[in-house]
């Protein structure tokens, strides 16, 4: 979600999930695919949405864009007050597994992508903006219970969830053991130039045919996997170091700190420094 910098934007930062709210002002969520689960509340105006099968349409107060792992839609609008919520994977199938809605084994995505109108919705996402603005003390606990309510309702009314035996868990949520070597592979080496080959390599398949199941079973292709990585990574230090935005854009691959700014406030709509200014609180 990007708009114009605003000492109001509150940022928290959890190792499961992310949550960025921004007050009243021009947005615009450019919703790319990604590596996580995303959601997009409109806590106030209205927005003009896009997915990228050609759906679209608006959405108004209490109304709500989600997206899984490699899905993506985009919306714009004025005036309006958003609370965008990113969360891993592994996290969400957890939950679902907690909440006995399904086995460990689930494939997890939201075919409406557009929700209108859901109030119960509305007001969870209402109560976590409130939290983070008042930021007193066990707001963590607060925002975790309701983050997990979230997800409960958005699993229960509005989840496709499908068995895929074959696939096995992993931080990149349910995929097959061969493309798991090469994500574990990306995670442990951020900061290093990974070819395509060397990719492949890890995963024991031709660059061909690894970058087409790659892209099968994440949504995306592998280097932008990559990048997305490199910006979550960026986002956790940023939140829990107090090493400067060049040091952090050397720690995930980025040699100069312009580019890395660019790419960043592509990723989360804020640029590094604005993003650091607006955290609440980092548990990890």
């Amino acid at each position: 979600m990007t708009n114009s910098a605003s000492a109001k934007d509150k940022i928290f930062v959890h190792e499961h999930y992310a949550i960025h709210y921004r007050p009243a002002g021009r947005a615009q969520w450019a919703g790319e695919a990604r590596p996580a689960y995303a959601a997009l509340f409109v806590l106030g105006g209205r927005v003009r949405w896009q997915a990228d099968d050609g759906r679209g349409g608006e959405l108004r107060e209490s109304g709500l864009l989600v997206a899984a792992p490699g899905e993506s839609a985009s919306a714009r609008g004025a005036r309006v007050e958003t609370l965008t919520l990113s969360v891993a994977p592994a996290f969400v199938l957890d939950c679902a597994v907690r909440a006995r809605l399904t086995r460990d084994d689930a494939r997890i995505t939201f075919p409406a992508q557009a929700i209108e109108h859901d109030l119960r919705l509305a007001r969870l996402a209402r109560d976590l903006a409130d939290e983070l603005r008042s930021a007193e003390t066990g707001h963590e606990l607060i925002v975790a219970a309701l983050i997990e309510q979230i997800l409960i309702q958005l699993l229960r009314r509005y989840a496709s969830i499908r068995h895929a035996d074959e696939l096995e868990l992993s931080r990149a949520g349910l995929i097959d053991r061969r493309i798991r070597r090469a994500v574990e592979l990306m995670h442990s080496h951020l900061a290093e130039e990974l070819p395509l080959e060397e990719l492949a390599a890890a995963a024991y398949l031709s660059p061909f045919h690894f970058a087409r199941l790659f892209k099968k079973l994440t949504g995306l292709p592998p280097h932008a996997y990559l990048a997305a990585l490199r910006i979550e990574r960026a986002r956790t230090l940023l939140a829990t170091t107090d090493d400067s935005i060049t040091e952090i854009a050397a720690r995930v691959g980025y040699a100069n700190s312009s580019h890395f700014g660019k790419a960043f406030r592509q990723f989360n709509g804020i640029t590094p420094r604005a993003f650091r200014a607006a955290l609440v609180k980092a548990v990890v």
